[in-house]
Order: C-alpha cells, then structure tokens, then sequence
C-alpha cells in the first residue's frame, strides 16, 4: 500500500510539473507571437518611409538635373537677336511687335495653367500639416489624423496609409518631427523659430 501511495504522489507531482511547464510554454508564445507582431509593424512602417524618401529623392534629382541647361540656352539664343535688331531695323520693328504677342501668349498659357492647379484638391500632406499644427503641439498617431481627417473631409476617400505616407514626407521635409512612445508612433509639427529674439541687437 505504501508503494502504491509513494507511487500516486510522484505521478501527481509530475502532472503537476508538467502543467506548470505547459502553461509558461503558452505564455512564452504568446510573448513572441507579440513581439513578432511588433517587429513586423515596425518593419512595414520603415520600409513605407523608405520608398516615400526613394521617391523623394528621384524627384528632387529630376527636378534638379536639367533645371540649368534651359537657362543658358536662352542666354545663346539672346545674343544674336539683340545684333539683327540693330543691323536691321525693319527687322527690330517687327520683331518688337511680334513680341507682345509672345507674351500675350505666355500670360494666357500661364492663365490656363493657375486654374488648373487651383482647382485641385489640398494635399493630404497640408491637410495632415494643418491638423497638427491645430492641436497645440499635442503627439498624435497616423491612426489619430487618419480619423480626424475623415471626420473632417467626408468627400474624400481616406485612406490610413495614404496619410501615414503624407505624415512621412512632412517628416523628411522637417515640418513634422516624429516620437515613438512604446509601440505607437506620434507626429508633432516643428516648432517655428522666434522672431522676437533677433530685435534685441538693434541698438
């Protein structure tokens, strides 16, 4: 009898032991499976600023590349213009009337372009922008201004990472600055420098 009892209370202490070693295997799972999660997240988020900063870039080196080329191109053209016009003054005659034209034709292609960009809806970056600079330098998350966004313009289809893209760029411009307070990520405006402090030298 005694053996059979000695025997009971191993095989308990065992299932005992098990249990317990069950239940932190579950638990140390789940803290995985979390921080998976997390890191997953912070992943995305990265590789989202990344291609917003990749495209960024292209368009600033486009944008820069060819910009000087035109400038003296015009420079070239300028000079023999101005000499004919003083060999030839028929042909300067001509050549100033010709000119308003030109002109006329500029302010009205120029007319048609501003309508055309004024009639566009604002930035989901300006609009994002706005917002924070609204909220008294108060952190708020892409999820916070994606809501308030949606509230504010129902018209518009928003769309989350549509604004956490536009957070980004505001980031990369430095109008936002961007904290992260455990696993949440906060966008904030820069702070705007004073313009009181220069006037005080003016003596």
């Amino acid at each position: 009898m005694r053996d059979v009892a000695a025997s009971a209370t191993v095989t308990a202490g065992y299932a005992q032991k098990v249990t317990e070693d069950l239940a932190v295997t579950k638990s140390e799972q789940e803290r995985v499976r979390s921080e998976l999660a997390r890191l997953q997240d912070e992943l995305r988020q990265l590789e989202e600023s990344e291609q917003v900063l990749v495209k960024m870039q292209a368009v600033l080196t486009d944008a820069g590349a060819p910009a000087t080329e035109p400038g003296k191109g015009a420079k070239k053209t300028s000079v023999p213009a101005a000499r004919r016009g003083k060999s030839a003054p028929g042909q300067q005659k001509v050549s100033r009337k010709a000119q308003p034209s030109k002109k006329a034709g500029t302010k009205a292609s120029s007319a048609k372009s501003v309508p055309a960009k004024s009639a566009g809806e604002e930035t989901w970056a300006a609009l994002a922008g706005s917002y924070l600079a609204s909220q008294g330098g108060e952190p708020k998350s892409a999820a916070e201004v994606t809501t308030a966004l949606t509230e504010a313009y129902p018209q518009r289809k928003v769309q989350a990472p549509v604004v956490r893209n536009a957070l980004e760029q505001g980031v990369a411009r430095g109008v936002l600055e961007r904290s992260k307070q455990g696993r949440s990520v906060y966008y904030t405006p820069t702070a705007a420098p004073s313009s009181e402090t220069p006037a005080a030298p003016a003596q």
